[in-house]
């Protein structure tokens, strides 16, 4: 093992909530499990409650025993930035990851990241997202503050991976696949897990999962999913997730395509002891994003074995190789009606399973802390 190192990630963790919480606390699970010091410093104030487009921000599981938690960084308060980015730089960190998906986060990071480079920290950014799916006139100039504090940057997707290089040239900037999340608890038998969801065994069910935003292309699965012949496949789609942003549009679709009796709306935030019942209750996680860098719903998906249909957008298409793991699709609705009424006339089930089963070992969070130490 390499020289035990004193590391801080800097994102989101308990008890704010989402993917990103997840994959902080599961990285810093990663590192204390090989032996390194590791601790979260995250947010009293993540978002003004008035930009947050969610329910709520906060997590209802239990508080994690095993891993420290600073909630400290307030992302709107400049004072807040200095104190809490001279106090942190007291601690001495080797390395320091930031998880950088918006530049909303830009100017907290920014100064606390220089702060802490001062104090002789390596300090690197996992960079979910560089140039943003929903743009504002300031995304250029915030992001190029933080970036520029950073001494290299980890992308999760080969798209991200050219821009960090674009904007950042004289720096290392590595690629890894999203890690696989492994934490949602183990696979349910399909029919316990459709019982205990309350639906019926007669059917079959393909699944959407996480935040409803527009990229994320929801409109189009709904377009695809009216062309099926749902009664021949006796086949439901379940939505499972929250809107971030007005639900009445969707609503109204649903009802306009005549699909009140064939979807399954579970709008409310999914809690990670929920997770698996909804993986394990269905046959395929569909994923039509109109953008894209990486996701981790694909990741939740090859965890439970689950076959896959993306479109054709940013990082997707490197993750789930077509006609192995499921379908790569044009954002085309009838592409995608096509591909999911061959998934279950040829029953694919079984032969897409098995090429999950191989893709999934190159998603290891080992060969990710790996690759940041190589930076």
């Amino acid at each position: 093992m390499k020289n035990k190192k004193k590391i801080l990630i800097v994102g989101p963790a308990f008890p704010l909530r989402g993917g990103l919480a997840t994959y902080d606390e599961r990285l810093c699970r990663e590192f204390l499990s090989q032996g390194h010091s590791c601790e979260i410093l995250s947010f009293s104030l993540q978002y003004p409650s008035l930009l947050f487009p969610g329910k709520t921000q906060f997590s209802s599981d239990p508080t994690p025993t095993d891993i420290v938690i600073h909630s400290e960084v307030n992302s709107i308060n400049p004072l807040n930035w200095i104190i809490v980015g001279n106090k942190f730089a007291k601690k001495k960190y080797d390395m320091v990851i930031f998880r950088y998906w918006m530049s909303f986060m830009a100017p907290s990071f920014g100064t606390i990241a220089r702060a802490l480079r001062k104090s002789g920290a390596k300090v690197l950014a996992i960079t979910d997202n560089i140039v943003p799916h929903e743009k504002r006139f300031f995304d250029s100039a915030f992001t190029n503050y933080f970036l520029n504090s950073c001494d290299g940057f980890l992308s999760m997707s080969k798209e991200v991976q050219a821009q960090a290089q674009a904007l950042q040239p004289n720096k290392k900037v590595a690629y890894v696949a999203h890690p696989m999340y492994d934490m949602f608890g183990q696979a349910l038998d399909k029919k316990v897990a459709i019982e205990k969801l309350g639906l019926d065994a007669q059917y079959n069910y393909i699944l959407f999962f996480g935040f409803i935003r527009k990229y994320k292309g929801l409109s189009l699965l709904l377009d695809s999913f009216a062309k099926l012949d749902r009664q021949k496949l006796k086949l439901k789609l379940i939505l499972a997730g929250e809107f971030y942003e007005p639900a009445e549009p969707y609503l109204q679709q649903i009802q306009d395509l005549g699909l009140l009796e064939d979807v399954v709306l579970k709008t409310d935030f999914i809690p990670n002891a929920e997770v698996s019942l909804y993986f394990s209750a269905s046959d395929m996680v569909v994923q039509t994003y109109l953008s894209a860098t990486q996701s981790g719903v694909t990741q939740i998906a090859y965890y439970y074995n689950k076959p896959m249909l993306v479109t054709n957008v940013g990082g997707l298409a490197e993750l789930v190789p077509h006609k192995k793991v499921g379908y790569v699709c044009s954002q085309d609705a009838t592409e995608i009606a096509e591909s999911i009424t061959h998934f279950y006339e040829h029953k694919m089930e079984t032969t897409f399973e098995l090429g999950v089963e191989e893709e999934k070992q190159k998603f290891t969070w080992a060969y990710l802390t790996e690759q940041l130490f190589s930076l």
